[in-house]
């Protein structure tokens, strides 16, 4: 079944009888909000302490290291010193591909230096602290000590007699606990101090300092440097409903909100674009994603009473083996000059910046429907 499965991959992509998608239709009624009570109250948390920190870790998900930027975060935590941590870098691309990573890191580097000059802040509200950018993967030995070489450098220039603390901030399940014991384990030597879980909202409240570089007397590290663990947040509304079915897929909003179906879907939708071959095993290719599905649930075993292939279960599944990169490692960003440049246009312009409340998006909405049915009415009337 499996070599059939590949054969027919193989011929449809060699032969040029299977056109993907170029554009996913989705209805923008879909839920874009994830902003949750601790939310609101993890930022005004943050506020409180911010004096006490010398440090912002913020981390985006290098899987949508556009997509997962947080104006809110950027806006209360301004004025601070900030390593940007692309995590989960391992998932973005092949574990071969380690000169592609030090390009898309250069771009982005680039992208926050000229916007942060511009006035902008790297995807949302301004800080006039200094920005650096670097990949994390927190398996890989050798990328954690790069991090901690340059929070090192960070504190020494600090010179605080105290000890450096640093807030880790990010989006929901950007894996800002997975760093905490990351860079615990490799800076101290010491067994995790953080829950974590798949899911988001594991973290409810900012954590108790935690030590993760030992004090460093001739290096200039008084104390040592202590981190201290947020909530993640997200943003009021996603405008953009492709964003949200990004932030969807990479596990930022929690399983359900937007139904399974429609983000495996749209997984679907981004594996043709690359390559059909990467679920040979499951599916010939197809852009109908009940066809798929139903091959998924055959494959795997995910039937309901009667032999009834479970479509809700297999794109349970899918998401999830994409998400361990089992079906291809890469991500949903377009980081490139021209967009770069498209987004820092964006940023500068203001668009990003004052991020919309529900009820001002729900507002606008309303708006645009009016002047769409009323744009509708002027060409019928002109027919």
């Amino acid at each position: 079944m499996a070599a059939s499965l590949k054969t027919a991959v193989a011929t449809a992509t060699a032969g040029g009888g299977f056109v993907p998608r170029t554009v996913f239709e989705v209805s923008p009624s879909i839920t874009r909000s994830y902003f949750l009570g601790h939310h609101a109250g993890a930022l005004a948390s943050m506020r409180k302490v911010l004096s006490n920190i010398s440090l912002i870790l913020e981390c985006r998900d290098s899987r949508v290291p556009l997509t997962s930027a947080n104006p809110l975060l950027e806006q209360a935590l301004a004025g601070r010193d900030r390593i940007v941590i692309y995590t989960k870098a391992d998932l973005c691309a092949p574990a071969s591909a380690n000169r592609w990573l030090e390009r898309q890191q250069k771009l982005l580097e680039e992208f926050h230096d000229t916007t942060v000059r511009g006035g902008g802040g790297g995807g949302g509200g301004g800080t006039a602290g200094r920005t650096q950018v670097v990949f994390a993967d927190e398996r890989s030995p050798r990328l954690m000590r790069q991090l901690l070489g340059a929070i090192k450098a960070r504190a020494a220039a600090a010179e605080s007699l105290t000890g450096v603390q640093a807030l880790v901030v990010g989006m929901p399940n950007a894996g800002k606990s997975t760093l905490l014991n990351a860079l615990r384990r490799v800076g101290m030597q010491l067994p995790k101090a953080a829950r974590t879980g798949a899911e988001p909202g594991v973290t409810r409240k900012l954590s108790t300092p935690v030590r993760v570089i030992p004090e460093d007397v001739p290096g200039g590290i008084d104390q040592g440097v202590f981190v201290v663990d947020t909530p993640g947040v997200f943003v009021p509304y996603v405008g953009d409903v492709e964003a949200m079915l990004k932030l969807s897929l990479v596990g930022c909003v929690k399983d359900g909100l937007v139904p399974a179906e429609t983000v495996a879907d749209y997984l679907l939708f981004r594996l043709n674009r690359r390559d059909p071959a990467l679920y040979a095993e499951l599916s010939a290719p197809t852009n109908d994603a009940r066809a798929f599905l139903e091959s998924v649930a055959v494959r795997t075993g995910k039937l309901l009473k009667g032999g009834v292939p479970s479509q809700e279960q297999a794109a349970d599944w899918v998401v999830q083996q994409w998400r361990k990169g089992n079906l291809g490692r890469f991500g949903l960003d377009d980081v490139s000059e021209e967009s770069l440049r498209a987004w820092r246009a964006k940023t500068l312009a203001g668009e990003d910046r004052q991020p919309l409340s529900m009820s001002q998006a729900r507002k606008r909405e309303k708006e645009a429907r009016k002047e769409r049915n009323a744009a509708k009415r002027q060409a019928a009337e002109g027919a």
